[in-house]
């Protein structure tokens, strides 16, 4: 009896689920995906063999090797609202769209009066632009930085309040972080400049923050 041929079907692979999965993930990343700003100041910390990470509710002062200082609060809203208490002090003021870029911003190192142009810059434009600046003023006829400071710390601990009501009402664990306040400087900055921020943090009673340091491996730490 003759053997029966079955018909041999060609194989096939559905790659409807791999291109959908594919499109979900880019999807995902390019709506989590936060734009890098770049930093005006860049300073070569001195070694330290502390491994402490830095903590995420921070008030940050920079002081470069020219030993102009620099500041930043790396919280959005609580950078917004320190905006707008500074505006309020200085009588200026600052529209919706300056007040959301400036809560995308990073450090930053001139006098307030100059802040508002410097907000309408692009990135790399800022970055050139704060050569010419000599940091936030922060002597007694001009104590800008000890008002950012100030600001900064009351509005941080207004929106851990808030945070922590709002978690309550929805009935979930609030995780309260402490604000700490960080001082990085240039190895090669002078002492006299560091002593000017010093001062700036004890006349405000800050008597407790973080020195950021370098590894050996390059990794930055406090």
């Amino acid at each position: 009896m003759p053997k029966i041929k079955m018909p041999k079907a060609a194989p096939s692979l559905d790659m409807t689920p791999m291109v959908d999965l594919a499109f979900l993930l880019v999807t995902f990343f390019m709506l989590t995906a936060s734009v890098r700003v770049s930093e005006p100041v860049i300073v070569d910390t001195p070694s330290a063999v502390s491994d402490k990470l830095l903590p995420e509710n921070v008030i940050l002062v920079t002081v470069d090797d020219k030993g102009r200082a620099f500041f930043n609060i790396n919280n959005p809203e609580v950078r917004i609202k320190t905006l707008e208490r500074m505006a309020a002090q200085y009588k200026l003021t600052f529209d919706d769209k300056e007040k959301k870029r400036f809560g995308g911003m990073t450090s930053f190192g001139l006098p307030i009066a100059s802040l508002k142009s410097y907000i309408d810059m692009e990135d790399p434009q800022r970055v050139k632009e704060a050569a010419r600046y000599h940091g936030v003023p922060l002597d007694s006829l001009h104590p800008e930085l000890a008002n950012w400071i100030k600001f900064g710390g009351y509005e941080a601990a207004v929106h851990s309040k808030m945070e922590k009501e709002k978690a309550e009402r929805l009935g979930h664990t609030y995780k309260y972080e402490k604000l700490r306040y960080a001082l990085k400087c240039d190895s090669k900055t002078k002492f006299m400049n560091v002593k000017q921020v010093l001062k700036v943090f004890t006349d405000l009673d800050i008597y407790q923050f973080n020195l950021i340091t370098n590894l050996e491996q390059g990794e930055e730490k406090q």
